[in-house]
């Protein structure tokens, strides 16, 4: 499911992209190095009758049947060990409209154990089961700790489950909960926190939307092009909504519309408005270079620039906000010390010596008076 220009959510299907196919370049998986292939027939990846072979045969066929729309796999044809896979990220998540590609090993004793899963997550962490370095945390994979029902059980599991598992469990609503010990779903102070987390993903997810596009992973070029081409607009979109606080981080037109049901402004903190901001220029250049309807966004950063101060102007406001601000801080304080008794109101160390000048004067005149009068 996606979002359509209207705020609607609606199915997208790259029609010309097959959701399971067979390509030959594998010069960047992850696991390139990982079972070099061997040349004798003992290799189980490539003799048909190991028992490895004909498993991944049946993983192949599963996947060519059963993928669920928003996911789509690729194997290789010389390297039947290996597999791709992206999802895309769902309507009502803080992923929504983002793409995350996997890289996939089968192990030389498959199903056994289970397959190796590495993220592509060009260097950040934007779920608490994704790492930087690409690890995935899921009781699935047997790399997180969870209950024998939930692990990997080679009689059963496929890859199939596995990214089902990722799509659901993983790339979800709220994944500040995915974290052990965040507390527990209604409580106010956790899910100020959630959001806070989804301010953060959401972001993430946009930078890795640039990453992809500047450098798309190898038999992806055309999807990963065709895909910001359409959704560029709508991922434009999202961004001024979040900004404008007229919808909740990640629920971009969740409602049938481009905004919340009631008239509550959503404010975002403003951390996230100026990230967005710093990235809002880039996400509409680059999705413009791969032909996305983004002219309104392009017109109305034009004239924005035109508005905006000059950089030495925003130089010259900052210095006069800063004096501004030592100014009020002390007033503030010399106020305090008028009230705690600290500091007389309204006088300054100048009067203070002025008027012990002018007492000692008067002490003075009036022992002469006084000596006069006894002569």
């Amino acid at each position: 499911m996606a979002l359509s220009v209207n705020g609607e959510i609606e199915e997208m299907v790259d029609s010309s992209f097959n959701r399971f196919d067979v390509v030959s370049d594998d010069s960047d998986h992850s696991y390139l190095n990982l079972n070099p292939p061997k040349k004798d027939c003992g290799d189980c990846f490539v003799n048909g009758n190991a028992r490895t072979h004909k498993k991944i045969m049946q993983e192949w066929r599963i996947l060519e049947k059963n993928l669920p729309e928003l996911i789509f796999v690729q194997a290789y044809e010389k390297r039947v060990d290996l597999l791709r896979a992206v999802i895309v990220g769902a309507a009502g998540t803080p992923y929504h409209d983002g793409l995350f590609f996997f890289d996939i090993a089968f192990p030389a004793d498959y199903p056994t154990r289970p397959p190796q899963v590495h993220y592509r997550s060009y260097g950040m962490r934007l779920n608490p089961n994704l790492y930087a370095n690409g690890r995935v945390c899921l009781s699935l994979l047997n790399t997180w700790a969870g209950k024998k029902n939930e692990k990997w059980n080679p009689s059963e599991s496929t890859v199939l489950q596995v990214l089902l598992s990722i799509q659901a469990l993983v790339l979800n609503e709220k994944p500040y909960f995915n974290e052990p010990g965040h507390g527990m779903l209604g409580r106010s102070i956790w899910e100020k926190r959630s959001q806070a987390y989804n301010e953060d993903v959401f972001i993430l997810s946009c930078k890795t939307m640039l990453f992809l596009l500047r450098r798309p992973p190898k038999n992806y070029e055309g999807f990963v092009a065709r895909h910001f081409r359409e959704r560029g607009d709508i991922i434009l979109r999202a961004c001024d909504a979040y900004r404008a606080g007229s919808v909740r981080v990640g629920y971009y037109g969740i409602h049938g519309s481009s905004s919340s049901s009631s008239s509550t402004i959503i404010d975002a903190s403003e951390k996230f408005k100026m990230s967005i901001g710093k990235l809002y220029p880039e996400l509409v250049a680059a999705f413009q270079r791969v032909g996305a309807s983004v002219e309104n966004f392009v017109e109305r950063l034009k004239a924005e620039s035109k508005t905006a101060p000059s950089s030495k102007a925003r130089v010259v406001l900052k210095k006069s906000q800063r004096t501004r601000g030592i100014g009020l801080t002390k007033k503030f304080l010399r106020r305090m010390m008028e009230v705690l008794g600290l500091k007389k109101s309204g006088k300054s160390k100048a009067d203070v010596t002025k008027k012990k000048s002018s007492s000692r004067k008067v002490r003075t005149s009036t022992t002469a008076v006084e000596e006069t009068e006894r002569e």
